[in-house]
């Protein structure tokens, strides 16, 4: 970073261990020996956030200015006086999780990782702002080398993964103990992420839950982009969060000593605290309190007119050196506490991330081989839950949960001991009707990478935990959502409740892994490769029953996300390659065995998870699907399909709204049936 030197360098420089909140952290300075024209050092050190926010979006001619500009003074109050962390060492499990949950404010965010020391948010970074390869992206992207712990943009999002982490940091801090983990989880948030749906959700879990170690900073400046906040809303947003069981604080946002006072106050509480932080959007700049504060860079004349009012006179870009050195003596002034963490307790906290341990290995070989000889009629919901009742009993880092529908979707452990306010040693997860939040809570746990975290409702639902899969996948995070009731095949509570393009929408997301196993034994191996995965992962599980259709346990053959689990080498000519998820399995091998009575060859390949299997070689695929017709079948939307079947191939699935009725009639009603596809394989060939 370029730093200007300054002429009147202050003398005293002193670092306490305490300071009058109770933060290692109290930085005394010697106010008449700063130069700049500041009032005071506080003031200089939110004023050098605001002009490298006003440089970096200046420079890229993109971005957003009101809240970097508005709520500068309670970033800084913040991670000057109370955030425990050291960017010389960002991943350190101990460390306070901060959350810009309004992700358009990131100039904010990245200014002040620059200025604390994070090596990999350099001035060159925020100088490449919005740019092609820059760390400094338009909205934050999860990277906690970067001191990034989520991404953030789509609003409420941010909010409640905040609330996941401070679940986390519970759980974490129930096994481990408070010498251990003991952290804080804070959060910035607008007017916006609380407008959403997701917060309310959220809000309420939080307070169930009596996430104590969780404060939520609220940018209060009353505007919104198209106006004031009251041409939409004109709720209580305090009276809300009191009726959640939350501490609900006022404060200034522009004084250090009204912020902090809230700040403590909100530490010392039990419950959550939202803390409405009074500010005005733009602060300082010609835009101050309008809406138009909101995006867009400073005209030259504007800055030049924030400068004077904010006493700042220091070319783009360029922090006088008082500031600047005062700036990264916060952020390292919990440098030896956190080495003395990993002195001390590294060896408790053990593998900074969650180990698919050898015992976990042997379990699954054992119900895999108990699968083999039983070769149980039944759901694969039944099947999973009977899996993650086996797997929870051996590892208190794997945590269940279901948005009230525990027993319908077999996310329930029979061994389930439910989390409460007063008992997170448990490993069960009551989220309530609660989808939206359920999604980005699992995020915010998953996030910590320690804990395996899941939770369950219906296929049709996912959509309203779109959003989080979506981030869970941005972040290449490893949640997994599991989903039950998968297709038309859920009969009579009619097409409401039966899913029919979900299945398409959720492959198309990147990095995530969609899995739809067809039996007892393809769910066991799917789990195991979502519990290796580093990634995100989506079980797709049916309420009916499905016959058994893997003769052969001892490789697992999931992983490759598609396999032949019959060759045919019984005729001479190769005519069909089938190719089924799913319940939609045994279909097609009943297509199989029509067509081999009737003297033509057919090959029979189970498609688990497609995006496991387009990761492998061309030549694997190309032995897999063969060189001949090939004929897809599911009982989905078939988008999507025409990549592994071709021009000449035919798709049997779902082309509209199921019916009212059973499982059978609505099969029937789509040609699902093996006499339909035998007939329509035989007009073809």
């Amino acid at each position: 970073m370029y730093i200007k030197c300054s002429a009147y360098f202050f003398r005293v420089l002193k670092l306490f261990a305490v300071n009058s909140y109770g933060v290692n952290s109290l930085i005394m300075y010697n106010e008449a020996d700063c130069d700049g024209g500041v009032d005071s050092m506080f003031e200089g050190l939110a004023n050098a956030v605001r002009f490298l926010a006003i440089s970096a979006v200046g420079n890229a001619n993109s971005g957003h200015l009101g809240m970097p500009l508005g709520m500068s003074d309670c970033l800084t109050a913040l991670f000057k006086n109370f955030l425990v962390f050291d960017p010389q060492n960002p991943q350190w499990p101990n460390r306070d999780r901060f959350v810009l949950s309004g992700g358009h404010g990131s100039a904010a965010l990245y200014a002040i990782l620059c200025l604390t020391g994070y090596e990999k948010m350099s001035i060159e970074e925020l100088k490449k702002f919005r740019k092609f390869g820059s760390k400094a992206t338009g909205h934050p992207e999860y990277d906690v080398s970067c001191g990034i712990e989520a991404t953030t943009g789509l609003l409420g999002q941010g909010f409640a993964n905040a609330v996941g982490m401070a679940v986390e940091e519970r759980l974490l801090n129930a096994r481990l103990g408070d010498d251990c983990i003991n952290r804080y989880t804070y959060v910035c948030v607008g007017d916006g992420d609380l407008m959403e749906g997701i917060s309310h959700e959220a809000g309420a879990i939080a307070g169930h839950l009596s996430l104590g170690r969780l404060v939520v900073l609220f940018d209060d400046n009353g505007i919104t982009i198209d106006g004031t906040v009251d041409v939409s809303s004109k709720e209580d947003v305090l009276m809300r969060y009191r009726s959640y069981g939350w501490q609900t604080l006022s404060a200034d946002g522009h004084c250090e000593k009204s912020i902090s006072e809230a700040i403590e106050a909100a530490r010392t509480d039990p419950r959550p605290s939202l803390i409405a932080c009074k500010t005005k959007i733009g602060y300082g700049c010609p835009r101050e309190g309008k809406p138009s504060a909101h995006a867009g860079p400073l005209t030259k004349s504007e800055s030049e007119e924030t400068g004077k009012k904010l006493n700042w006179s220091y070319p783009p870009f360029e922090i006088p050196e008082y500031i600047a050195k005062t700036w990264k003596i916060i952020g390292r002034r919990h440098h030896e506490t956190c080495k003395r963490w990993y002195r001390e307790q590294s060896d408790r906290y053990g593998s900074p991330e969650f180990e698919f341990t050898q015992e976990m290995k042997k379990v699954f070989r054992s119900i895999k081989k108990n699968y083999f000889i039983s070769r149980p009629f039944e759901a694969t919901r039944s099947s999973s839950q009977n899996i993650i009742s086996k797997i929870t009993e051996i590892s208190d880092m794997i945590i269940s949960g279901s948005a009230d529908l525990g027993g319908s979707t077999g996310c329930l452990p029979k061994t389930a001991a439910p989390i409460s306010k007063k008992n997170f040693s448990g490993n069960y997860i009551h989220y309530g009707v609660r989808e939206h939040a359920m999604g980005a809570v699992i995020n915010g746990i998953a996030a910590g990478k320690k804990i395996k975290c899941f939770g369950g409702t219906f296929l049709a639902f996912c959509d309203y935990m779109r959003p989080a899969i979506r981030m869970s996948a941005l972040m290449n995070i490893p949640s997994i959502f599991v989903f039950s009731h998968d297709s038309v095949g859920v009969g009579e509570d009619g097409p409401t409740h039966q899913p029919v393009e979900h299945l398409a929408s959720l492959r198309a997301i990147p990095n995530l892994n969609v899995f739809r196993p067809a039996d007892a034994m393809e769910t066991l191996e799917c789990w195991e490769c979502a519990f290796r995965s580093e990634g995100p992962s989506v079980m797709i599980l049916t309420r009916q029953e499905v016959l058994n259709v893997r003769f052969c346990g001892k490789t697992d053959l999931c992983e490759t996300g598609a396999y032949l689990l019959y060759e045919d080498t019984s005729l001479n000519a190769k005519k069909v390659t089938l190719i089924a998820s799913g319940s939609e399995v045994s279909v097609a091998l009943e297509v199989k065995k029509m067509l081999n009575d009737r003297g033509i060859s057919a090959n029979m390949v189970s498609i688990p998870c497609w995006k496991l299997f387009d990761e492998q070689s061309e030549e694997f695929k190309k032995k897999i699907l063969g060189n001949f017709m090939r004929v897809g079948i599911e009982a989905s939307n078939g988008f999507g399909w025409e990549k592994y079947l071709g021009s000449g191939g035919l798709f049997f699935g779902v082309n509209g709204f199921g019916k009212s009725c059973s499982c059978l009639e609505n099969y029937k009603f789509f040609g699902l049936t093996s006499r339909n596809i035998y007939n329509e394989i035989l007009k073809k060939i």
